[in-house]
Protein backbone atom coordinates (compact mmCIF):
# COMPACT_ATOMS: atom_id res chain seq x y z
CA UNK A 1 0.00 0.00 0.00
CA UNK A 2 1.17 3.70 -1.08
CA UNK A 3 0.09 7.02 -0.08
CA UNK A 4 1.09 9.73 -2.30
CA UNK A 5 1.76 13.48 -1.68
CA UNK A 6 -0.14 14.57 -4.69
CA UNK A 7 -4.04 13.66 -5.10
CA UNK A 8 -4.52 11.68 -7.90
CA UNK A 9 -8.32 10.74 -9.17
CA UNK A 10 -10.03 8.04 -7.58
CA UNK A 11 -10.61 4.74 -9.27
CA UNK A 12 -13.04 2.65 -7.44
CA UNK A 13 -11.37 -0.59 -8.83
CA UNK A 14 -7.94 -1.18 -9.99
CA UNK A 15 -8.03 -2.63 -13.59
CA UNK A 16 -4.67 -5.13 -12.93
CA UNK A 17 -7.19 -7.34 -9.95
CA UNK A 18 -8.37 -10.07 -11.88
CA UNK A 19 -11.90 -11.36 -10.65
CA UNK A 20 -11.06 -14.84 -10.42
CA UNK A 21 -11.97 -16.31 -6.76
CA UNK A 22 -15.19 -17.81 -6.12
CA UNK A 23 -16.92 -18.76 -3.15
CA UNK A 24 -14.91 -22.02 -1.98
CA UNK A 25 -11.40 -20.21 -2.35
CA UNK A 26 -12.93 -17.55 -0.51
CA UNK A 27 -14.03 -19.81 2.36
CA UNK A 28 -10.97 -21.80 2.40
CA UNK A 29 -8.71 -18.56 2.47
CA UNK A 30 -10.51 -17.50 5.47
CA UNK A 31 -10.64 -21.22 6.99
CA UNK A 32 -6.88 -21.70 6.75
CA UNK A 33 -6.01 -18.91 9.07
CA UNK A 34 -9.23 -19.35 11.76
CA UNK A 35 -7.72 -23.40 12.16
CA UNK A 36 -4.08 -22.62 13.40
CA UNK A 37 -2.55 -23.04 17.16
CA UNK A 38 -5.84 -22.41 18.52
CA UNK A 39 -7.18 -25.72 18.92
CA UNK A 40 -4.21 -27.09 20.32
CA UNK A 41 -5.50 -25.10 23.71
CA UNK A 42 -8.52 -23.63 23.64
CA UNK A 43 -10.31 -26.36 24.93
CA UNK A 44 -8.02 -27.12 27.36
CA UNK A 45 -7.80 -23.05 29.03
CA UNK A 46 -11.77 -22.71 28.09
CA UNK A 47 -12.64 -25.63 30.10
CA UNK A 48 -10.51 -24.54 32.78
CA UNK A 49 -12.30 -20.75 33.15
CA UNK A 50 -15.79 -21.86 32.74
CA UNK A 51 -16.32 -26.06 33.11
CA UNK A 52 -18.86 -27.28 30.93
CA UNK A 53 -19.96 -23.76 30.03
CA UNK A 54 -17.67 -23.18 27.78
CA UNK A 55 -19.57 -24.30 25.01
CA UNK A 56 -21.86 -21.24 25.96
CA UNK A 57 -18.31 -19.13 25.37
CA UNK A 58 -17.42 -20.58 21.91
CA UNK A 59 -21.17 -19.47 20.90
CA UNK A 60 -20.82 -15.97 22.43
CA UNK A 61 -17.23 -15.56 20.63
CA UNK A 62 -18.68 -17.06 17.28
CA UNK A 63 -21.67 -14.16 17.66
CA UNK A 64 -19.24 -11.50 18.11
CA UNK A 65 -16.52 -12.49 15.37
CA UNK A 66 -19.39 -12.27 12.89
CA UNK A 67 -21.06 -8.97 13.87
CA UNK A 68 -17.65 -7.60 13.21
CA UNK A 69 -16.58 -9.73 10.37
CA UNK A 70 -20.14 -7.76 8.03
CA UNK A 71 -19.06 -4.63 9.00
CA UNK A 72 -15.36 -5.02 7.34
CA UNK A 73 -16.78 -7.18 4.32
CA UNK A 74 -18.61 -4.10 3.07
CA UNK A 75 -15.38 -2.02 4.10
CA UNK A 76 -13.25 -4.87 2.34
CA UNK A 77 -15.74 -4.59 -0.90
CA UNK A 78 -15.49 -1.39 -1.02
CA UNK A 79 -12.28 -0.98 -0.63
CA UNK A 80 -9.98 -3.72 -1.97
CA UNK A 81 -6.38 -2.42 -0.40
CA UNK A 82 -3.80 -4.21 1.40
CA UNK A 83 -3.85 -3.12 4.84
CA UNK A 84 -7.05 -2.42 4.90
CA UNK A 85 -7.51 -2.46 8.79
CA UNK A 86 -5.21 0.65 8.87
CA UNK A 87 -6.55 2.06 6.07
CA UNK A 88 -10.14 2.36 6.86
CA UNK A 89 -10.04 4.94 9.72
CA UNK A 90 -6.80 6.68 7.90
CA UNK A 91 -9.95 7.18 4.63
CA UNK A 92 -12.25 8.80 7.75
CA UNK A 93 -10.05 10.34 10.31
CA UNK A 94 -6.77 11.15 8.78
CA UNK A 95 -3.17 10.37 9.47
CA UNK A 96 -3.02 10.00 12.97
CA UNK A 97 -5.89 7.47 13.33
CA UNK A 98 -4.51 5.79 10.16
CA UNK A 99 -0.99 5.17 11.98
CA UNK A 100 -2.25 4.56 15.18
CA UNK A 101 -4.81 1.65 13.68
CA UNK A 102 -1.53 0.75 11.70
CA UNK A 103 0.40 0.27 14.47
CA UNK A 104 -2.44 -1.83 16.38
CA UNK A 105 -2.22 -3.60 13.13
CA UNK A 106 1.84 -4.25 13.43
CA UNK A 107 1.58 -5.32 17.03
CA UNK A 108 -1.10 -8.24 16.56
CA UNK A 109 0.96 -9.37 13.56
CA UNK A 110 4.19 -9.24 15.35
CA UNK A 111 2.75 -11.38 18.49
CA UNK A 112 1.27 -13.68 16.09
CA UNK A 113 5.04 -15.92 15.42
CA UNK A 114 6.20 -16.39 19.10
CA UNK A 115 2.49 -17.55 20.32
CA UNK A 116 2.75 -19.97 17.60
CA UNK A 117 6.40 -20.87 19.04
CA UNK A 118 4.86 -21.20 22.29
CA UNK A 119 2.33 -23.74 21.32
CA UNK A 120 4.96 -26.03 19.45
CA UNK A 121 6.82 -25.72 22.87
CA UNK A 122 4.44 -26.58 25.08
CA UNK A 123 3.62 -29.93 23.45
CA UNK A 124 7.18 -30.55 23.08
CA UNK A 125 7.73 -30.33 26.62
CA UNK A 126 5.78 -33.55 26.63
CA UNK A 127 8.94 -35.25 25.89
CA UNK A 128 11.34 -32.71 26.58
CA UNK A 129 10.58 -31.49 30.00
CA UNK A 130 13.69 -28.90 30.04
CA UNK A 131 11.86 -26.55 27.16
CA UNK A 132 9.39 -25.57 30.51
CA UNK A 133 9.19 -25.36 34.02
CA UNK A 134 6.44 -26.44 36.09
CA UNK A 135 3.98 -23.88 35.46
CA UNK A 136 4.44 -23.91 31.92
CA UNK A 137 6.69 -20.78 32.00
CA UNK A 138 9.93 -21.18 29.50
CA UNK A 139 13.34 -22.15 31.04
CA UNK A 140 15.98 -20.18 29.70
CA UNK A 141 17.08 -23.73 27.73
CA UNK A 142 13.63 -23.38 26.44
CA UNK A 143 14.08 -19.36 25.52
CA UNK A 144 16.87 -20.39 23.82
CA UNK A 145 14.86 -23.05 21.68
CA UNK A 146 12.38 -20.60 21.21
CA UNK A 147 15.09 -18.26 19.82
CA UNK A 148 16.13 -20.92 17.17
CA UNK A 149 12.43 -21.32 16.28
CA UNK A 150 12.13 -17.53 15.48
CA UNK A 151 15.51 -17.27 13.72
CA UNK A 152 14.37 -20.51 11.68
CA UNK A 153 11.09 -18.31 10.90
CA UNK A 154 13.46 -15.56 9.47
CA UNK A 155 15.86 -17.14 7.51
CA UNK A 156 13.29 -18.89 5.54
CA UNK A 157 11.66 -15.37 4.23
CA UNK A 158 14.66 -14.22 3.42
CA UNK A 159 15.34 -17.27 1.28
CA UNK A 160 12.03 -19.71 0.17
CA UNK A 161 8.78 -17.55 0.96
CA UNK A 162 8.11 -18.19 -2.85
CA UNK A 163 7.66 -22.04 -2.15
CA UNK A 164 6.03 -21.96 1.17
CA UNK A 165 3.38 -19.49 -0.41
CA UNK A 166 3.15 -22.29 -3.36
CA UNK A 167 2.03 -25.07 -0.19
CA UNK A 168 -0.67 -23.26 1.39
CA UNK A 169 -3.37 -24.91 -0.22
CA UNK A 170 -1.92 -28.55 1.21
CA UNK A 171 -1.23 -26.25 4.82
CA UNK A 172 -4.72 -25.36 4.81
CA UNK A 173 -6.18 -29.39 3.84
CA UNK A 174 -3.80 -30.56 6.99
CA UNK A 175 -4.85 -27.74 9.48
CA UNK A 176 -8.70 -29.09 9.01
CA UNK A 177 -7.75 -32.68 8.66
CA UNK A 178 -6.05 -33.26 11.42
CA UNK A 179 -8.58 -31.73 14.50
CA UNK A 180 -11.86 -33.27 12.31
CA UNK A 181 -9.57 -36.66 12.81
CA UNK A 182 -9.42 -36.24 16.05
CA UNK A 183 -12.70 -35.63 16.92
CA UNK A 184 -13.79 -38.30 15.01
CA UNK A 185 -11.49 -40.91 16.75
CA UNK A 186 -12.26 -39.43 20.48
CA UNK A 187 -15.73 -38.92 19.95
CA UNK A 188 -16.09 -43.52 18.92
CA UNK A 189 -13.41 -44.49 21.20
CA UNK A 190 -13.11 -42.59 25.12
CA UNK A 191 -16.53 -40.30 25.97
CA UNK A 192 -17.81 -40.10 29.30
CA UNK A 193 -21.08 -37.99 28.80
CA UNK A 194 -21.44 -37.82 33.06
CA UNK A 195 -18.11 -35.22 32.64
CA UNK A 196 -20.38 -32.84 31.16
CA UNK A 197 -22.37 -32.37 34.72
CA UNK A 198 -19.39 -32.12 36.99
CA UNK A 199 -19.97 -29.29 39.65
CA UNK A 200 -22.72 -27.89 37.68
CA UNK A 201 -22.62 -27.04 33.62
CA UNK A 202 -21.20 -23.18 34.69
CA UNK A 203 -19.00 -23.79 38.23
CA UNK A 204 -17.43 -20.32 37.68
CA UNK A 205 -20.30 -18.30 36.50
CA UNK A 206 -21.19 -15.76 34.08
CA UNK A 207 -17.56 -14.20 34.69
CA UNK A 208 -15.84 -17.53 33.72
CA UNK A 209 -17.79 -17.48 30.44
CA UNK A 210 -17.00 -14.15 29.26
CA UNK A 211 -13.56 -14.04 30.42
CA UNK A 212 -12.90 -17.42 28.30
CA UNK A 213 -13.69 -15.54 25.73
CA UNK A 214 -10.41 -13.52 25.59
CA UNK A 215 -8.32 -15.23 27.90
CA UNK A 216 -8.47 -18.76 26.69
CA UNK A 217 -7.84 -18.81 22.80
CA UNK A 218 -11.48 -18.52 21.72
CA UNK A 219 -11.34 -15.08 20.27
CA UNK A 220 -7.69 -15.73 18.63
CA UNK A 221 -8.61 -18.70 17.71
CA UNK A 222 -11.75 -17.34 15.47
CA UNK A 223 -9.70 -14.76 13.96
CA UNK A 224 -8.75 -14.82 10.23
CA UNK A 225 -12.28 -14.19 8.57
CA UNK A 226 -10.92 -10.73 7.41
CA UNK A 227 -8.71 -13.13 4.47
CA UNK A 228 -12.10 -13.27 2.46
CA UNK A 229 -11.90 -9.58 3.11
CA UNK A 230 -9.16 -9.05 1.84
CA UNK A 231 -9.47 -11.04 -1.47
CA UNK A 232 -12.58 -8.56 -2.56
CA UNK A 233 -11.48 -7.24 -5.25
CA UNK A 234 -10.49 -10.45 -6.54
CA UNK A 235 -14.08 -11.85 -6.12
CA UNK A 236 -15.96 -12.99 -9.04
CA UNK A 237 -19.37 -12.13 -7.02
CA UNK A 238 -18.54 -10.22 -4.20
CA UNK A 239 -22.24 -8.99 -3.20
CA UNK A 240 -22.86 -12.64 -2.95
CA UNK A 241 -19.79 -14.72 -2.38
CA UNK A 242 -17.92 -11.93 0.71
CA UNK A 243 -20.98 -12.56 3.18
CA UNK A 244 -21.28 -16.25 2.34
CA UNK A 245 -17.26 -16.64 2.85
CA UNK A 246 -17.55 -14.43 5.95
CA UNK A 247 -20.11 -16.48 7.80
CA UNK A 248 -19.40 -19.88 5.93
CA UNK A 249 -15.81 -19.95 7.24
CA UNK A 250 -16.61 -18.75 10.68
CA UNK A 251 -19.43 -21.39 10.98
CA UNK A 252 -17.34 -23.64 10.17
CA UNK A 253 -14.53 -22.77 12.19
CA UNK A 254 -17.06 -22.64 14.86
CA UNK A 255 -18.28 -26.34 14.01
CA UNK A 256 -15.01 -27.78 14.42
CA UNK A 257 -14.11 -25.88 17.67
CA UNK A 258 -16.82 -26.41 19.31
CA UNK A 259 -16.73 -30.04 18.58
CA UNK A 260 -13.08 -30.45 19.61
CA UNK A 261 -14.40 -28.92 23.13
CA UNK A 262 -17.25 -31.26 23.53
CA UNK A 263 -14.58 -34.34 22.68
CA UNK A 264 -12.34 -32.74 24.90
CA UNK A 265 -14.51 -32.70 28.00
CA UNK A 266 -16.07 -36.23 27.18
CA UNK A 267 -12.33 -37.66 26.90
CA UNK A 268 -11.35 -36.37 30.10
CA UNK A 269 -10.27 -39.45 32.65
CA UNK A 270 -12.58 -38.83 36.08
CA UNK A 271 -9.06 -38.37 37.59
CA UNK A 272 -8.67 -35.32 35.71
CA UNK A 273 -11.14 -33.74 38.13
CA UNK A 274 -9.85 -34.27 41.62
CA UNK A 275 -8.83 -30.43 42.00
CA UNK A 276 -11.82 -29.25 39.97
CA UNK A 277 -12.11 -27.70 36.55
CA UNK A 278 -9.73 -24.86 37.22
CA UNK A 279 -7.18 -27.27 37.84
CA UNK A 280 -7.80 -30.08 35.45
CA UNK A 281 -4.92 -32.63 36.00
CA UNK A 282 -3.83 -35.65 33.24
CA UNK A 283 -0.82 -37.51 32.02
CA UNK A 284 0.37 -34.80 29.08
CA UNK A 285 -1.27 -32.22 30.22
CA UNK A 286 1.03 -29.71 28.73
CA UNK A 287 -0.10 -31.50 25.31
CA UNK A 288 -3.67 -31.45 25.50
CA UNK A 289 -5.10 -33.30 22.77
CA UNK A 290 -2.08 -35.82 22.42
CA UNK A 291 -2.10 -36.39 26.49
CA UNK A 292 -5.73 -37.46 26.39
CA UNK A 293 -4.90 -39.67 23.28
CA UNK A 294 -1.85 -41.39 24.93
CA UNK A 295 -4.33 -41.65 27.93
CA UNK A 296 -7.08 -43.73 26.12
CA UNK A 297 -4.42 -45.80 24.20
CA UNK A 298 -4.09 -43.98 20.64
CA UNK A 299 -0.69 -44.10 20.47
CA UNK A 300 -0.53 -43.89 16.89
CA UNK A 301 -3.02 -40.17 16.88
CA UNK A 302 -1.03 -38.67 19.74
CA UNK A 303 2.21 -39.32 17.31
CA UNK A 304 0.13 -37.42 14.87
CA UNK A 305 -0.79 -35.12 17.01
CA UNK A 306 2.98 -34.10 17.85
CA UNK A 307 4.06 -33.54 14.46
CA UNK A 308 1.45 -31.35 14.03
CA UNK A 309 1.94 -29.81 16.87
CA UNK A 310 4.97 -28.34 15.25
CA UNK A 311 4.10 -28.28 11.51
CA UNK A 312 0.85 -26.20 11.64
CA UNK A 313 1.58 -23.62 14.15
CA UNK A 314 5.24 -23.40 12.21
CA UNK A 315 3.51 -22.66 8.88
CA UNK A 316 1.57 -19.95 10.64
CA UNK A 317 4.54 -18.41 12.26
CA UNK A 318 6.15 -18.18 9.06
CA UNK A 319 3.42 -16.12 7.13
CA UNK A 320 3.22 -13.71 10.50
CA UNK A 321 6.99 -13.24 10.18
CA UNK A 322 6.68 -12.14 6.42
CA UNK A 323 3.04 -10.00 7.23
CA UNK A 324 4.86 -8.32 9.66
CA UNK A 325 7.97 -6.97 7.87
CA UNK A 326 4.98 -6.40 5.10
CA UNK A 327 3.11 -4.12 7.54
CA UNK A 328 6.41 -2.30 8.79
CA UNK A 329 7.19 -1.77 5.26
CA UNK A 330 3.75 -0.27 4.73
CA UNK A 331 3.83 1.84 7.42
CA UNK A 332 7.28 3.51 6.18
CA UNK A 333 5.94 3.97 2.82
CA UNK A 334 3.03 5.92 4.46
CA UNK A 335 5.61 8.47 6.30
CA UNK A 336 4.43 7.22 9.92
CA UNK A 337 7.65 5.10 10.77
CA UNK A 338 10.98 5.86 9.21
CA UNK A 339 12.25 5.25 6.05
CA UNK A 340 14.88 2.89 6.96
CA UNK A 341 11.40 0.02 7.30
CA UNK A 342 11.38 0.20 3.28
CA UNK A 343 14.92 -1.27 3.09
CA UNK A 344 14.85 -4.42 0.90
CA UNK A 345 17.05 -6.92 -0.59
CA UNK A 346 17.97 -8.25 -4.18
CA UNK A 347 15.24 -10.48 -3.37
CA UNK A 348 12.96 -7.30 -2.35
CA UNK A 349 12.36 -8.66 1.24
CA UNK A 350 11.88 -6.14 3.75
CA UNK A 351 15.16 -7.00 5.93
CA UNK A 352 15.18 -3.95 8.25
CA UNK A 353 11.47 -4.87 9.07
CA UNK A 354 11.69 -8.15 9.56
CA UNK A 355 15.02 -8.38 11.88
CA UNK A 356 12.91 -5.61 13.84
CA UNK A 357 9.98 -7.77 14.26
CA UNK A 358 12.15 -10.59 15.08
CA UNK A 359 14.02 -8.68 18.28
CA UNK A 360 10.70 -7.86 19.24
CA UNK A 361 9.25 -11.15 19.03
CA UNK A 362 11.83 -12.40 21.48
CA UNK A 363 11.05 -9.78 23.70
CA UNK A 364 7.57 -10.62 23.92
CA UNK A 365 8.18 -13.75 25.37
CA UNK A 366 9.62 -12.03 28.45
CA UNK A 367 6.31 -11.06 29.87
CA UNK A 368 4.02 -13.27 28.30
CA UNK A 369 5.95 -16.39 29.34
CA UNK A 370 2.96 -18.70 28.88
CA UNK A 371 0.64 -19.34 25.62
CA UNK A 372 -2.34 -18.18 27.83
CA UNK A 373 -1.31 -15.06 28.94
CA UNK A 374 0.12 -14.45 25.29
CA UNK A 375 -3.02 -15.12 23.71
CA UNK A 376 -5.34 -12.23 25.90
CA UNK A 377 -2.49 -9.88 24.71
CA UNK A 378 -2.87 -11.31 21.01
CA UNK A 379 -6.74 -11.10 20.89
CA UNK A 380 -7.01 -7.71 22.57
CA UNK A 381 -4.54 -5.96 19.84
CA UNK A 382 -6.32 -8.06 17.51
CA UNK A 383 -9.88 -6.81 18.34
CA UNK A 384 -7.98 -3.37 18.95
CA UNK A 385 -6.68 -3.43 15.28
CA UNK A 386 -10.70 -4.31 14.15
CA UNK A 387 -12.35 -2.06 16.24
CA UNK A 388 -11.28 0.66 13.88
CA UNK A 389 -13.37 -0.58 11.28
CA UNK A 390 -16.47 -0.31 12.79
CA UNK A 391 -15.69 3.28 13.81
CA UNK A 392 -14.86 4.14 10.04
CA UNK A 393 -17.73 2.28 8.67
CA UNK A 394 -20.29 4.86 10.00
CA UNK A 395 -17.98 8.21 8.34
CA UNK A 396 -17.81 6.59 5.12
CA UNK A 397 -21.27 5.45 4.62
CA UNK A 398 -21.72 9.79 4.70
CA UNK A 399 -18.33 10.74 3.46
CA UNK A 400 -18.50 8.49 0.16
CA UNK A 401 -22.06 7.36 0.17
CA UNK A 402 -21.66 7.31 -3.95
CA UNK A 403 -19.13 4.42 -4.20
CA UNK A 404 -19.92 1.08 -5.78
CA UNK A 405 -20.70 -1.46 -2.53
CA UNK A 406 -20.14 -4.67 -3.84
CA UNK A 407 -21.99 -6.19 -0.49
CA UNK A 408 -24.13 -3.54 1.56
CA UNK A 409 -24.28 -4.14 4.89
CA UNK A 410 -28.55 -4.44 6.15
CA UNK A 411 -28.97 -2.19 8.90
CA UNK A 412 -25.41 -1.54 8.49
CA UNK A 413 -25.59 2.20 10.68
CA UNK A 414 -27.59 0.10 13.33
CA UNK A 415 -24.77 -2.81 13.39
CA UNK A 416 -21.66 -0.65 13.43
CA UNK A 417 -22.09 0.80 16.41
CA UNK A 418 -22.99 -2.95 17.75
CA UNK A 419 -19.69 -4.25 16.18
CA UNK A 420 -17.74 -1.44 18.32
CA UNK A 421 -19.32 -2.13 21.40
CA UNK A 422 -18.54 -6.02 20.58
CA UNK A 423 -14.86 -5.08 20.52
CA UNK A 424 -14.67 -3.13 23.61
CA UNK A 425 -16.09 -5.74 25.78
CA UNK A 426 -13.72 -8.62 24.47
CA UNK A 427 -11.09 -6.47 24.89
CA UNK A 428 -12.33 -5.16 28.22
CA UNK A 429 -13.08 -9.12 29.06
CA UNK A 430 -9.16 -9.83 28.60
CA UNK A 431 -8.63 -8.10 32.01
CA UNK A 432 -6.72 -5.45 33.00
CA UNK A 433 -3.51 -7.74 33.72
CA UNK A 434 -3.30 -8.11 30.05
CA UNK A 435 -4.20 -4.67 29.35
CA UNK A 436 -1.78 -2.35 31.01
CA UNK A 437 0.64 -4.55 28.71
CA UNK A 438 -0.94 -3.72 25.41
CA UNK A 439 -0.76 -0.23 26.90
CA UNK A 440 2.46 -0.39 27.52
CA UNK A 441 2.94 -1.49 23.57
CA UNK A 442 0.81 1.31 22.44
CA UNK A 443 2.88 4.05 24.54
CA UNK A 444 6.08 2.74 22.53
CA UNK A 445 4.66 2.85 19.72
CA UNK A 446 3.84 6.32 19.94
CA UNK A 447 7.30 7.14 20.80
CA UNK A 448 8.46 5.30 17.81
CA UNK A 449 5.99 7.61 15.46
CA UNK A 450 6.23 10.41 17.35
CA UNK A 451 10.23 10.38 17.31
CA UNK A 452 10.03 9.63 13.47
CA UNK A 453 8.19 12.82 12.82
CA UNK A 454 10.20 15.03 15.09
CA UNK A 455 13.60 13.63 13.81
CA UNK A 456 12.12 13.38 10.30
CA UNK A 457 13.17 10.23 9.55
CA UNK A 458 10.81 9.89 6.64
CA UNK A 459 10.35 12.63 4.59
CA UNK A 460 6.49 11.52 3.57
CA UNK A 461 5.22 11.87 6.79
CA UNK A 462 1.96 13.47 6.44
CA UNK A 463 -0.11 16.09 8.35
CA UNK A 464 -1.58 13.77 11.38
CA UNK A 465 -4.97 15.42 11.38
CA UNK A 466 -5.32 15.40 15.11
CA UNK A 467 -8.78 17.64 15.04
CA UNK A 468 -10.31 14.36 13.71
CA UNK A 469 -8.66 12.06 16.13
CA UNK A 470 -8.71 13.78 18.91
CA UNK A 471 -11.38 11.20 19.95
CA UNK A 472 -8.68 8.29 20.12
CA UNK A 473 -6.43 8.99 23.62
CA UNK A 474 -9.74 9.64 25.39
CA UNK A 475 -10.68 5.86 23.69
CA UNK A 476 -7.50 4.22 24.65
CA UNK A 477 -7.38 5.66 28.08
CA UNK A 478 -11.04 5.27 29.36
CA UNK A 479 -10.53 1.85 27.80
CA UNK A 480 -7.68 1.08 30.24
CA UNK A 481 -9.16 3.00 33.15
CA UNK A 482 -12.66 0.92 33.42
CA UNK A 483 -10.58 -2.30 32.63
CA UNK A 484 -8.54 -0.96 35.80
CA UNK A 485 -11.66 -0.36 37.66
CA UNK A 486 -13.08 -4.03 36.90
CA UNK A 487 -13.01 -7.25 38.09
CA UNK A 488 -11.66 -9.28 34.88
CA UNK A 489 -7.98 -10.65 35.08
CA UNK A 490 -6.63 -13.04 32.45
CA UNK A 491 -5.63 -15.38 35.28
CA UNK A 492 -9.43 -16.11 36.46
CA UNK A 493 -11.38 -14.43 39.37
CA UNK A 494 -9.75 -15.74 41.89
CA UNK A 495 -6.46 -13.36 40.87
CA UNK A 496 -8.16 -10.55 40.60
CA UNK A 497 -5.89 -9.03 43.95
CA UNK A 498 -2.51 -10.28 41.89
CA UNK A 499 -3.86 -9.00 38.80
CA UNK A 500 -4.22 -5.36 39.67
CA UNK A 501 -7.42 -5.02 38.90
CA UNK A 502 -9.85 -2.92 41.53
CA UNK A 503 -12.72 -5.24 40.99
CA UNK A 504 -14.63 -1.78 41.98
CA UNK A 505 -17.34 -1.93 39.19
CA UNK A 506 -20.16 -4.90 40.02
CA UNK A 507 -20.56 -7.64 37.15
CA UNK A 508 -22.63 -6.34 35.00
CA UNK A 509 -22.66 -2.79 35.52
CA UNK A 510 -19.38 -2.91 33.95
CA UNK A 511 -20.41 -4.06 30.73
CA UNK A 512 -23.26 -1.11 30.40
CA UNK A 513 -20.35 1.06 31.97
CA UNK A 514 -18.29 0.12 28.48
CA UNK A 515 -21.45 0.03 25.82
CA UNK A 516 -22.66 3.63 27.02
CA UNK A 517 -18.54 4.41 26.63
CA UNK A 518 -18.33 2.96 23.12
CA UNK A 519 -21.68 4.86 22.01
CA UNK A 520 -20.18 7.91 23.39
CA UNK A 521 -16.74 7.43 21.61
CA UNK A 522 -18.97 6.35 18.22
CA UNK A 523 -20.51 9.29 17.39
CA UNK A 524 -17.84 11.58 18.57
CA UNK A 525 -16.00 10.29 16.30
CA UNK A 526 -18.60 10.43 13.75
CA UNK A 527 -18.96 14.44 14.76
CA UNK A 528 -15.34 15.31 13.98
CA UNK A 529 -14.63 12.75 11.20
CA UNK A 530 -12.93 14.09 8.11
CA UNK A 531 -14.69 16.38 5.66
CA UNK A 532 -15.59 14.63 2.47
CA UNK A 533 -13.49 16.33 0.14
CA UNK A 534 -10.54 15.73 2.78
CA UNK A 535 -11.68 11.97 2.68
CA UNK A 536 -11.68 11.77 -0.89
CA UNK A 537 -8.52 12.82 -1.17
CA UNK A 538 -7.23 9.90 1.13
CA UNK A 539 -8.78 7.69 -1.06
CA UNK A 540 -8.10 8.31 -4.76
CA UNK A 541 -3.90 9.37 -3.45
CA UNK A 542 -4.23 5.40 -2.92
CA UNK A 543 -2.11 3.28 -4.97
CA UNK A 544 -3.98 -0.31 -5.03
CA UNK A 545 -1.12 -2.62 -6.23
CA UNK A 546 -1.57 -6.19 -7.28
CA UNK A 547 0.42 -8.60 -4.30
CA UNK A 548 1.17 -5.47 -2.17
Amino acid sequence: MEMHTGAAPAAPRNPGLKRDIGLIGLIWASEGSIIGSGWLFGALYAAQAAGTAALVSWAIGAVAIIILAFVHAELGAMYPVAGGTARFPHYAFGSAAGASFGWFSWLQAVTVAPIEVMASLNYLSVHAPWVQSGENQLTAAGYGLAVAFMAFFVVVNFFGIKWLAHTNSAATWWKVFVPVLTIIVLAATAFHGDNFGYQGFSPFGAQGVLSAISTSGIIFALLGFEQADQLAGESRNPARDIPRAVIGSIFIGALIYVALQVVFIGALPHSAFIHGWANLSFAGKAGPFAGLATAVGLGWLATLLYVDAVVSPSGTGLIYVTATSRVSYGLSRNGYVPAIFERTTKRGVPWFGMLFAFVVGLIVFLPFPTWQKLVGFVTSASVLMYAGGPLAFGCLRKQDPHRPRPYRLPGGTFWSPVAFIVSNLIIYWAGWDTLWRLGVAIVLGYLLLGGSALLKLNPKAPHADWKSAQWLPVYLLGLGVISWQGGFCSTGPASKASCGATDALPLWWDMVIIAVFSLAIYYWAQWVRLPDGATQEYIGSVEVVPGH
